[in-house]
C-alpha cells in the first residue's frame, strides 16, 4: 500500500488551504468550489497530500483546544527558527520550542486556524 492522504474536516477550509500555500510551499491538486469546499493540497516532494473540508454531516473537532499530542502534522524544515518567525509573523501562534540532546530542534505551533503544526530540524532526518 501507498499512503494517498489524510484529511481534516475543518471550519474554513479555503482559507487554510490559501494559509498552508502561501506561507508553506504547499501546492493545490485538486479542489471543489462548492460545498464541502474540499483542497488537496500536496507537500513541495509530491508524496504526502492533506485534504481539508467542511462537511456537516460530521463534527469539526475543535484542536484549538485539545493537546497537540492528541493530534498534529509534522513538516521537515532545514532552520525551524526561520521557519518558526515566519509562520508566527503569518498569523502561528507558538505552543512549545524544545532543543533535544541529539541537536534536534522540534517546534509545535497552532495555524492560525488552531490545528498543531510541528517543524522537524532533525540532526538525524527520517528522509
Amino acid at each position: 500500500m501507498v499512503f494517498e492522504h489524510f484529511a481534516l474536516n475543518v471550519s474554513k477550509p479555503v482559507e487554510m488551504a490559501e494559509w498552508y500555500i502561501k506561507n508553506c510551499g504547499m501546492k493545490l491538486v485538486r479542489s471543489m468550489d462548492e460545498a464541502p469546499y474540499t483542497r488537496f493540497l500536496a507537500d513541495q516532494s509530491g508524496r504526502v497530500v492533506f485534504e481539508v473540508y467542511s462537511n456537516t454531516k460530521a463534527d469539526i473537532p475543535d484542536h484549538k483546544n485539545h493537546h497537540p499530542l492528541e493530534f498534529h502534522f509534522a513538516l521537515k524544515v532545514d532552520d525551524a527558527d526561520a521557519v518558526k518567525d515566519k509562520l508566527i509573523a503569518a498569523g502561528a501562534e507558538l505552543f512549545e520550542d524544545q532543543k533535544l540532546e541529539d541537536g534536534s530542534h522540534l517546534v509545535m505551533l497552532r495555524d492560525p486556524f488552531g490545528v498543531p503544526l510541528q517543524l522537524c530540524q532533525r540532526a538525524n532526518p527520517m528522509m
